[in-house]
């Protein structure tokens, strides 16, 4: 059986550092390059809110949940609607809410050990895992291995609860700690934590929402809106062994080399991600001031770019624009095509709609 691991304590004393000159010189170029287009959004967290939630969606893919983007936001539009991935469409809820908690918690304060245990209640909350310690740091040893398999069985032991708060203090002053290089601390930050797993369930979601918030508390970037988990699910296999070798040999700098990467990699796909969504944002607002002159061409953008699947019951509350208007406005996107139906509206339950060209560039 595998003995519970004791982490190194963090700053490490041995990175190649030279090894990491060529990746971290691209990685913070590309980072620069993304931040600099959310920078040109008035409102990312309004025009990139489809992809926060489609990295919701696939943060927690990888942790076995199988509910999809369209499947999330047609519960949203219409809750009503039984579905027999309720389950795992709350998980993704969660986190995106955990996720917000966190964004309006950092505008007064850092990222601390009781920033990550509130989130991890949250997480938690009402799904899978809510009856282990929601919220609270173990008190009980976990590890990792195949489902149902036994301790004896472990693929890893993470370290016993004795020395857990030893490690997390640690954890927590290293994010704080003036590292010589942000992008390779992150990389370090984001395994110590997947190493120590500090709750009974839902540390690799919660690994990977610290992400984005390092990156903004170390004003990295201007939003916290860096979306990886589409890198590390396609590259799961290589994501669990990276993390796994540092337990077993104490590769740190294998694990480093491929976080880089994937930072490299997914900067590139967030760029084109939000300027074919800004570019998307403009078209549109340009052909709609054009097609209706209505003082509520922003409203109506807003609201489809906010959520790319709705309800018309949905984008009359959302928008804030008068009844009658709104219908109006919801036609002539119809007739326009911009708007496709997904479902026709029946008794109580309302029409719900899709803008099929910004759902494709989220997906």
């Amino acid at each position: 059986m595998k003995q519970p691991y004791v982490p190194q304590l963090l700053p490490l004393e041995s990175v190649d550092w030279v090894r990491f000159i060529t990746l971290i010189g691209q990685a913070n170029a590309e980072l620069a390059r993304y931040d600099g287009i959310l920078q040109g959004i008035i409102n990312p967290r309004v025009l990139l809110s489809p992809l926060t939630t489609n990295e919701a969606v696939i943060s927690s893919k990888i942790e076995g949940t199988q509910a999809s983007l369209e499947e999330v936001l047609k519960y949203e539009a219409s809750p009503d609607v039984k579905t027999e991935k309720y389950d795992d469409i709350r998980e993704i809820i969660n986190y995106r809410e955990a996720m917000r908690f966190a964004i309006q918690w950092m505008k007064e304060k850092p990222i601390t050990l009781n920033l990550i245990k509130q989130m991890h209640g949250m997480l938690l909350d009402s799904v899978r895992g809510k009856d282990r310690s929601r919220g609270s740091f173990r008190t009980s040893q976990n590890y990792i291995g195949r489902f149902g398999s036994t301790i004896e069985q472990a693929s890893y032991v993470p370290p016993e609860p004795a020395i857990l708060m030893e490690h997390l203090s640690n954890f927590e002053k290293y994010i704080h700690y003036d590292e010589k290089d942000r992008l390779v601390q992150l990389a370090i930050i984001h395994a110590q934590f997947e190493i120590i797993h500090p709750f009974l369930d839902g540390n690799g979601r919660l690994g990977r929402i610290l992400i984005p918030l390092f990156l903004y508390e170390k004003k990295v970037l201007n939003s916290p809106m860096f979306y990886i988990s589409e890198y590390l699910e396609s590259n799961r296999e290589e994501y669990y062994a990276k993390l796994r070798a540092i337990s077993e040999d104490k590769k740190w700098d294998d694990w480093i080399e491929f976080f880089l990467r994937a930072i490299v990699a997914q900067a590139k796909a967030n760029s084109v991600k939000a300027k074919a969504i800004l570019e998307l944002y403009e078209i549109k607002k340009h052909k709609l001031s054009e097609l209706t002159h209505s003082q509520y061409v922003i409203k109506v953008l807003d609201t489809m770019f906010a959520r790319p699947l709705f309800s018309t019951t949905d984008f009359i509350k959302i928008s804030k624009i008068p009844k009658e208007s709104a219908i109006r406005l919801l036609r002539l996107l119809k007739k326009e095509k911009i708007l496709t139906t997904l479902r026709e509206g029946k008794g109580r339950s309302p029409e719900i709609l899709i803008f099929n060209k910004l759902f494709d560039i989220v997906q």
